[in-house]
């Protein structure tokens, strides 16, 4: 027998009922992360055990009083070793930025997790500096996925620490960043559900950079509902009342270009396990070409406004701390080394134009229907042993998730996979600004999958 996961909805309903305190769903969090046989080690680069003792004390009074500041008020929640938070270093899963100063202002988003009372718990593990949907780390650990945790699967990432945080109960929620992937790709092999929102919806404001073009801001948690919550208060709005959208009719675009190669096994008969349920709900899922998908690989073959952005950014530290970084992270960020100013201009002139061309394609679709992730989620011994293995995993891992991106989009990744089996992950996407519905197609898509 399984148990439900908790949600913040769940908790806060249990805190308004003074049923538990935050100071107890702390001290249970903050338990979980310093247990010395547990993943937290390998979870968070710095555990914030004082001040979160500390933050639940102060919600518990104020609850106590009669002040509720929002509906993750007194929650654990754990954020990216992306994000400045005053008074610690930002080392974004990297041992070159470890003598760096403390940052002396803390990321827009955690201010505003801040003040909606959340409890930040800790700064979790990641990728070095975001650069790879695997989550492999050879400085801090690579945490193990829940699923045959036995044989040290990926979580994948980047927010690789963001998504085991949550699975392991040390947060409620976590958040992370998603370039290319880094918050569905988590998400989707450790069975959770994750949202990245347009990208100008939260602002990057005290957040380390990979790609200023292609960065978004979003949660890791467990249900659309909290992944909503979450995504308006980083936004800095009111959290919505959110209506399921009715799946009768619904209009589904499921994408056969690219997006389908390489499936494994598993992955292929859970999702058209989940792709039935849908149209038995009443869904209307069509299958259609979207020759724009085939292109990407060529618009992106220089390395993209990932590799010449970082490379931007990242010239200065390599000159001085080159042997400090993984060399599978920093072979990567070299290649922007030989993008042009001419190549930068062609890239964008290319990106509005595919992005034109595919948001005219799916107009007429209330939303794509794709996979996450092709595969489940490989050992980290096989990827850490072999280069080869290590950069077809990761670009097959990062395809998908990654054509959101360059759309400019929003998309969801819910778990569709039955209790006990490898997490896949069922995502839903659309073009930018379209936050909002997808989000009400994914609780309904959730309860649908759910029922079955």
């Amino acid at each position: 027998m399984t148990t439900t996961p908790p949600t913040l909805h769940t908790l806060s309903e249990a805190l308004r009922q003074n049923s538990v305190s935050s100071a107890a769903l702390t001290e249970a969090a903050l338990e979980r992360a310093l247990a010395p046989s547990g993943e937290g080690s390998r979870v968070f680069t710095e555990v914030y055990a004082t001040a979160a003792r500390a933050a639940a004390q102060a919600s518990d009074l104020l609850r106590a009083s009669g002040q509720v500041r929002s509906p993750i008020d007194g929650l654990p929640i754990s954020v990216k070793d992306l994000f400045d938070v005053a008074g610690s270093t930002t080392r974004a899963g990297s041992v070159a930025l470890r003598d760096a100063a403390p940052a002396s202002v803390s990321a827009l988003v955690v201010q505003r997790l801040v003040a909606a009372g959340a409890v930040i718990v800790g700064r979790t593990n990641m990728t070095e500096f975001a650069y790879s949907g695997l989550g492999i780390n050879p400085h801090y650990g690579t945490p193990r996925n829940p699923w045959d945790r036995a044989n040290g699967r990926i979580p994948g990432g980047s927010s690789s620490g963001a998504a085991i945080s949550v699975t392991d109960a040390m947060a409620v929620a976590a958040i992370g960043s998603d370039t290319g992937g880094s918050v569905r790709i988590p998400a989707a092999l450790c069975g959770l559900t994750g949202f990245k929102p347009t990208a100008r919806r939260v602002s990057l404001q005290g957040v380390l950079p990979l790609s200023t073009q292609l960065d978004s801001i979003g949660p890791i948690a467990n249900s659309v509902a909290c992944c909503a919550t979450l995504d308006a208060i980083l936004a800095g709005e009111p959290v919505p009342e959110l209506t399921p959208t009715s799946l009768r009719g619904l209009r589904l675009a499921l994408p056969t270009t690219v997006v389908l190669d390489g499936i494994d096994s598993h992955v292929a008969a859970t999702f058209a396990n989940a792709r039935q349920r849908l149209q038995a709900a009443g869904a209307l899922i069509e299958e259609v070409e979207i020759p724009e998908f085939a292109e990407l690989a060529a618009i992106n073959a220089k390395g993209g406004f990932t590799g010449a952005e970082a490379y931007a950014w990242h010239r200065a530290l390599i000159a001085e701390q080159a042997a400090a970084y993984d060399p599978r992270v920093i072979s990567r960020i070299l290649r922007g080394k030989e993008i042009s100013a001419a190549d930068l201009i062609d890239l964008f002139a290319a990106r509005k134009q595919w992005i034109a061309a595919v948001e005219q394609r799916i107009s007429g679709y209330d939303a794509l229907l794709m996979l996450t992730v092709p595969i489940v989620a490989p050992t980290i011994a096989v990827l850490e042993a072999s280069d080869d293995a290590y950069y077809a995993a990761n670009g097959l891992i990062l395809r998908n998730p990654s054509v959101i991106n360059f759309l400019d989009g929003c998309a969801l990744s819910l778990p569709c996979h039955a209790a006990g089996e490898a997490p896949v992950g069922l995502m839903l996407a659309g073009a930018g600004g379209n936050d909002r519905k997808i989000l009400e197609i994914g609780l309904a898509v959730e309860a649908a999958l759910a029922s079955a």
